[in-house]
Order: structure tokens, then sequence, then C-alpha cells
């Protein structure tokens, strides 16, 4: 059996966390236009009974940490380059190599182990010659172990990624149950699906603005009962949440609730609050109260 860990790490909006879905096979990480949409390392695990297993951590997008929330997000991506078996780089292939992407592939120089790199996003390119001429400028600048063109949204390529990872890991014992897909609480997992929700509804002010946390999680034979807060800071925002008399906020509840009850597979009340929590991305003991760890013990902010 192959065994191992493998970060999937690349610019923001790079197709990431659709490419972790995909090979995972299920949703375990939400997607979002926006960018800076994986705010923490999403852990995956993929068991191939005749292959092995990967362990795969999707992680935020590589940028500049303007904030103690950024500087967190970047510190996850370099604490994901250690104690690895293999890495994927993934690049959206209709974008040229920029000053920016130059910047980002400088996490990779202190890398040994094996570094694929794929091209996502394949479907979307007109002309395939544009493909052969992205990948000869990503050898100019760093040899590769591998270049996989994928298209992660359609499932293109998958599996000859998912081969090509197998390959480059240790032969070992399996490090999780056949059954195990992540580590991410169900508290967490809600939280995400409610967050990713806001996003798509919202408009483009409010995304970096946004954290939701659940308060409350009963289980009963019957149903599931939930009530999360949204927070954002600012007035404006919480209006723009709640939506004229409450229909963006309505909008959210109901479809956040419907994805939980298909992933979860049983029945769901939600109960969704909005409070204005000032320059919460600069203020340390929220961001601790806010991680998925502190989440999974059911403790509220508001005891804070």
């Amino acid at each position: 059996m192959k065994v191992g860990t493998v970060s999937i790490i690349g610019l923001p909006n790079a197709g990431k966390s659709t490419l972790l879905n995909a090979l995972a096979g299920m949703k375990l990480a939400i997607v979002s236009s926006k960018p800076q949409t994986t705010r923490t390392l999403v852990q995956g695990v993929l068991t191939e009974p005749e292959l092995g297993q990967i362990v795969f951590a999707d992680t935020p997008g590589i940028h500049k940490s303007d904030s103690i929330f950024n500087q967190r997000m970047m510190r996850t991506v370099r604490s994901s380059l250690s104690n690895l078996d293999a890495l994927i780089y993934v690049v959206d292939s209709r974008r040229y190599i920029d000053d920016e992407q130059r910047q980002a592939l400088d996490v990779l120089k202190n890398v040994e182990v094996p570094v694929i790199l794929v091209l996502n996003k394949i479907d979307l390119i007109g002309k395939k010659v544009k493909l052969i001429e992205l990948l000869t400028a990503y050898q100019q600048i760093r040899e590769f172990t591998s270049y996989i063109p994928v298209s992660a949204a359609s499932g293109e390529q998958v599996e000859v990624l998912k081969k090509e990872i197998f390959k480059h890991l240790p032969e070992g014992e399996l490090i999780f149950p056949e059954d195990h897909v992540t580590d991410q609480p169900s508290r967490f997992l809600a939280a995400e699906m409610i967050r990713e929700k806001l996003l798509d509804a919202t408009q483009q002010e409010v995304p970096h603005s946004v954290a939701v946390f659940v308060e409350k999680w009963e289980e009963t034979p019957k149903i599931t009962r939930v009530a999360a807060t949204i927070y954002v800071e600012k007035e404006g925002q919480k209006r723009i949440v709640i939506g004229k008399g409450g229909s963006m906020i309505k909008e959210i509840g109901t479809l956040a609730r419907q994805e939980m009850e298909t992933f979860f597979e049983q029945k769901f009340f939600l109960e969704l609050f909005v409070k204005v929590r000032p320059d919460w991305r600069e203020n340390v003991e929220f961001l601790n109260e806010l991680d998925w760890r502190r989440m999974a013990s059911g403790s509220s902010l508001d005891e804070k």
C-alpha cells in the first residue's frame, strides 16, 4: 500500500478546493469565486483499497499578509510544507505567469519532496497550444516532478493525477480507517457551508469581512438543531447580509440547511443571527476562538 501526506497550494482562485473535492470524491471544502475562500487547512482523506491512502491538505491561497488574519493564513500555508511526502502546486491555466505568480513560487525554494504542477481549468482554454506555452514557461522557472493538466470542475484528468500522486508516495500502513474522510468537526463543516452560501449571495465588500461560528448543535433522533452567528465588521455589511425584510438571510439559511441535510443525511433546523464585530480580523482573541478546534468544543464567542 502507498500511503502519504500531500499538500495542495497555489494562488487564490486557482481551484485548490475544487481539486481537493474532486480527488476525495466528495465535497469537503467550500468553493466560491471570491478570493481567499479557504481560510484554514482542510484535510481530505482518499483511500483506494488496491492502491493505498492519501491524506490531502487544502490550504489558503498564497497572498500578501496585510492583516493579522492574513498572516495566520500564510502561516498555515507554510506549515503545510513540512512533514510531506509530495506537494501539488495548482495554477489557473488561463493565467500567464506574472510577478504575483513568480513571488508565490518562492515558497517552493526549500521543498525537497516531489512537486507536481497541476494546470487546472483546462476546460476553459480555447486553444491547447496555450497550455503547451504555459507549461514551457513554468519549466523555465522551476523543474517540477511532473506536469498534469486537469479540470477539477469537470473531473477531466483527475484519475490520471491520482495515479501520479500514488507513484511518489512511500509504502506503509493506512494512517486512518478506510471510512475516514476529514478531520473537520461537524460544527465547522456546517459553518463553512453557511459561509459558502453567504459568499455566493452577497456583494463584493462583504466576503473578507465575514466569519461564521456555530453556537449550538443539538442532535435528536429526528432532527439536528443548529444556531449559528454570522459576524461582520460594519453595520452596512449587516444590512446587506440580512437583506430587505430579511430576504437575504432567509435565502442563505435555506440553501445552507439543504446542503447540511444532503451532506449529513439527516434533517436540520437552522437559525442564523448576524452581529457586528468591528475589526475582528485584527482581534487575536477572537481569531483564537474562531478556530475550528475551539468550535468543536461548543463554547460561544459571546462568552468571551
